[in-house]
């Protein structure tokens, strides 16, 4: 038995324990560390905008034949679409658990290069962007600003230039989502009675700001083929897209019949203003943009998190005067109070295991024993843990809390059974700790083989709920 060739080389069982929780802490520091198991379906979303297009024409001319193209992706559960009458149309497709969420994007922007011919020019120009969704919130912070000059529309666009790439580099952040995102947009106001005095359509004015607002690629003087006398090349730079508002409002619409030149300052009022008036951000009364941390799986929540707070702290040094930024949401504390419970609960059983052993044997050294055992047996578990791809999580976390007990009542078993042999006093402790496992190694096992039998049929279950009960394996 294996037992009796521990009990006979002791110094053989010794070293192994000491092994055990070598490679048990080893595999604790590189084991991931999240709040939940990674069993939330993973999701692609595809969006696109058809600028002043009501919900119904931008669902007829954009989601339906995105709709109608990507259905049937592989591994696809359902998709969720949804049109706004601002011209917005966004379609969630979710994926089969299990699926990888790399390669279900690209399934689905190889079916969005599929619809393209069937959506309007707008639409392309515009963009339609295919992203996977990290459905694991990290973190929520707010850069707010104590002065007026500042308002939430500079406040996203200073997220989106200097704080969101800069954090979507740190290892293990999926996603950084600047929610309620705004630009700064050229908004042109037409004057409809100028209009119709002029004879034109906003569609006239839409073509000239197209036409003029463009980069042109001059050429250059002096390039081949040229006269030999010729000994210098010069690259000519022409006026390159317009970035103010006095510019555009120069541009040029209609020419008149007395040779003057009707402008766009003449026909509608230009100014710099932000893309949609559709929300503002607030936090405490204050202007704010709120950015959203998203953390990959299999990524430890803790030390992510870490990395996320070092890298806002650096970049703050660089913000304006009056801007600021604060935590509103911290997931990892809660995953950090769920270790912290595990580890108190494994501190409580051991005490009360020693407290009870004492009580009734009345004897230090054999106190001890189950007190060693229990934290081997733990410890050792992470390897396991490691092997089969777990995380430390609340439901993997709450796995060990039972299974404390368990090595506990069976530690506590054997030692009673050694005392009750050593009091005969017919047998040595060696002698007497064979026999009482060869008493008891039967029912320890089949206890153990039991108490796996309740639990066994849950990892035949597939979905969500087999992810979830797996851990309790």
């Amino acid at each position: 038995m294996i037992s009796d060739f521990c009990i006979k080389r002791p110094i053989f069982a010794a070293v192994l324990s000491i092994v055990i929780v070598l490679v048990g802490l080893s595999s604790i520091l590189t084991l991931p560390i999240d709040q939940y198991p990674d069993m939330v379906p993973p999701r692609v979303t595809v969006s696109g905008s058809y600028s002043g297009a009501t919900a119904n024409v931008t669902a007829e001319s954009v989601s339906v034949p995105l709709e109608q193209t990507i259905n049937g992706v592989p591994n696809m559960l359902y998709m969720t679409s949804t049109s706004t009458n601002n011209g917005s149309a966004k379609l969630s497709i979710t994926f089969d658990v299990g699926t990888n969420p790399d390669f279900a994007a690209i399934d689905v922007q190889n079916k969005v290069k599929l619809a393209e011919p069937d959506l309007p020019g707008d639409v392309l120009s515009s963009g339609v962007t295919v992203e996977k969704t990290s459905s694991i919130p990290l973190m929520t912070m707010v850069l707010r600003s104590s002065e007026k000059r500042y308002d939430d529309l500079y406040l996203s666009n200073y997220v989106t230039l200097n704080i969101q790439q800069a954090l979507k580099r740190i290892p293990g952040v999926g996603n950084v989502r600047n929610k309620g995102s705004r630009t700064y947009t050229m908004r042109i106001w037409l004057d409809p009675d100028a209009l119709t005095a002029y004879q034109l359509t906003p569609d006239d004015v839409v073509s000239a700001i197209i036409e003029q607002n463009a980069n042109a690629a001059a050429g250059s003087v002096g390039s081949q083929p040229a006269s030999n006398d010729i000994n210098l090349s010069l690259t000519i730079s022409a006026s390159s897209k317009l970035k103010d508002a006095e510019s555009f409002s120069d541009i040029i619409v209609k020419s008149m019949d007395n040779a003057a030149l009707l402008r766009i300052r003449d026909v509608a009022r230009v100014e710099l203003g932000a893309s949609a008036y559709t929300l503002r951000s607030r936090h405490n009364g204050q202007n704010t943009a709120v950015m959203e941390v998203m953390l990959l799986p299999g990524y430890n929540a803790l030390k992510v998190t870490d990395q996320v707070r070092n890298k806002m702290a650096a970049l703050a040094r660089k913000f304006p005067a009056g801007i600021s930024f604060e935590t509103a949401l911290d997931s990892s504390l809660f995953i950090k109070a769920s270790i912290y419970g595990v580890v108190k609960t494994l501190l409580e059983a051991l005490l009360l295991v020693g407290l009870v052993v004492y009580l009734f044997l009345q004897n230090w050294r054999t106190t001890l024993i189950p007190m060693i055992a229990a934290p081997v047996s733990i410890i050792g578990t992470f390897i396991f843990m490691s092997i089969m791809g777990f995380t430390i999580n609340t439901i993997s976390l709450l796995a060990m809390v039972l299974a404390i007990g368990l090595v506990v009542d069976d530690a506590i078993v054997v030692v009673e059974n050694v005392d009750r042999l050593l009091k005969k006093g017919d047998l040595t402790p060696t002698q007497a700790t064979s026999k009482a496992m060869k008493e008891l190694t039967g029912a320890l096992v089949a206890t153990s083989l039991v108490l796996a039998a309740v639990f066994l049929p849950v990892a035949f279950l597939g979905g969500i709920s087999g992810i979830l009960y797996r851990e309790l394996l």
